[in-house]
């Protein structure tokens, strides 16, 4: 063989093997279609940026070209459970064995209420000794002991009004009966599941008794000892209603008059609200995008909707400086070495521009919230922004209207229950009519640890729109 030709065939070994050695380890970078790519890059960041529904267009882009790469069938997996699309999860998922696959499939089928089939899924979950996820370790346990239940089954009457009590703090309190026995439960939509009160750790299924007219039975509920919110709300907590059951019973949460509703059918919309939608992170976080001002180009914001917090707003720096904020204009919080306060010029939420919002500044409590979820947050939503709305969860709680109450309706006046907010001086301006329609004028008041909840303050609707 001449030299040349024994070249050429050493050369074309080399490549046939290591063109073998790339086909065994699976698909790389240049095997991905560039349009593809393009479409799964621009998905990713717009679902790590809580853009649900931009990655949820972007998702669907990348699987038209390429249906078959896990990449973009887990991306797809993770947008279709975030926006309650439970089939379509597990759909796009099958035949994927990875854990991530697991876990999104696992909790699509739970949140559907296929109790057998997330037990099953679950369990093979766990079973990896590399997955820590408690979440679904526990729920794995309930639902194999709800074995053939109906989760949320609701009777009774169509209607249940129940009167909410007021101690002192913006907590969303309802009166409730727990398995039979009397108690107080607190919405907190910071957690997926029910959380009942216990010494144990071992979750149960329970029933709830509202208004005495409306039973829910077969309510998957975690345990924890729930003292400490006791101290915390100043009420003796029996159970947390997370986002889970909200999504069953149609509520309506109006602080301001003092009542909780739920109901068996969807209620018509509101003539005066705005829709503002909601995505779940994992199938259990709630989230919402808003905007940072009222201009014509708003900076867009992630928010987590979690109820258990007091305040209206907590953000982190990053996002005081998108609103506009200097962060030397912050001041500090009276006995906390990490957390300081300041005022956002304005949050707009659906259609409603609400002014001068106080809020809290801590990078701590917003990285633990993206690091459990695996997204990119701007902050959290407390129950001291939405006690200012009434607030209806509608369409499984996909949506989310948001009413702006007349002072004249309340009852008590707002008057009755105005307190200074706590160490931030704001002075409550006066509400202004206009003759199409009123729009409220003025500030959210940031709520004090202890003392009467703090003051209504209707947003205004921004320039040219109508809610």
């Amino acid at each position: 063989m001449k030299p040349r030709s024994a070249l050429r065939s050493v050369l074309f070994a080399l490549g046939s093997a290591a063109a073998l050695a790339c086909g065994a380890a699976g698909p790389g970078e240049a095997d991905w279609p560039p349009l593809a790519k393009k479409w799964f890059d621009r998905g990713e960041q717009s679902f790590r940026q809580g853009d649900v529904e931009d990655a949820e267009e972007a998702a669907a882009n990348a699987l038209r070209i390429d249906s078959s790469r896990p990449e973009i069938r887990l991306l797809a997996g993770r947008v279709a459970l975030a926006r309650l699309d439970y089939d379509r999860a597990v759909q796009v998922l099958k035949g994927l064995d990875s854990a991530e696959a697991r876990a999104l499939r696992g909790r699509a089928h739970w949140y559907a209420g296929r109790v057998d089939e997330a037990a099953d899924e679950l369990e093979r979950l766990v079973s990896d000794p590399e997955v820590r996820d408690p979440w679904a370790a526990e729920i794995a346990r309930l639902a194999r002991r709800g074995a053939g239940r109906k989760p949320f089954e609701i009777g009774g009457g169509l209607l249940a009004v129940s009167d909410m009590p007021r101690v002192g703090t913006a907590a969303l309190i309802v009166p409730l009966e727990l398995s039979g026995e009397p108690a107080l439960g607190l919405i907190a939509t910071g957690t997926a599941e029910a959380v009942i009160d216990s010494k144990t750790t071992e979750p149960q299924w329970v029933s709830l008794r509202f208004g005495e007219r409306i039973t829910v039975r077969n309510v998957p509920a975690l345990a924890k000892d729930l003292s400490g919110i006791s101290r915390q709300v100043n009420a003796p907590i029996k159970i947390l209603l997370g986002v889970n059951l909200l999504r069953h019973i149609h509520p309506t949460i109006d602080f301001l008059g003092g009542q909780f509703v739920l109901r068996t059918f969807e209620p018509p919309p509101p003539p005066h609200a705005t829709a503002v939608k909601l995505s779940y992170v994992r199938g259990g976080g709630m989230l919402l995008r808003g905007a940072f001002g009222s201009q014509a180009s708003p900076a867009a914001c992630s928010l987590l909707i979690d109820t258990s917090i007091p305040y209206p707003i907590a953000l982190d720096d990053a996002a005081w400086k998108k609103a506009g904020v200097e962060l030397s204009s912050l001041r500090s919080v009276p006995n906390s070495d990490s957390l300081r306060q300041g005022v956002l010029p304005m949050l707009r939420l659906g259609a409603f521009d609400v002014p001068e919002v106080p809020g809290l500044s801590g990078n701590l409590p917003v990285k633990e919230r993206e690091d459990g979820l695996g997204i990119e947050l701007d902050g959290l939503l407390g129950s001291g922004m939405l006690v200012n709305f009434r607030v209806t969860l509608v369409d499984g709680g996909r949506t989310m209207w948001l009413e702006d109450i007349p002072r004249e309706a309340l009852v008590p006046p707002a008057s009755s229950i105005v307190n200074e907010p706590i160490a931030v001086d704001l002075e409550e301006e006066e509400a202004e009519e206009e003759e199409e329609e009123p729009k409220g004028k003025g500030k959210v008041a940031a709520p004090p640890p202890k003392g009467p909840p703090p003051k209504a303050s209707p947003p205004k609707a921004p320039p040219g729109s109508k809610p």
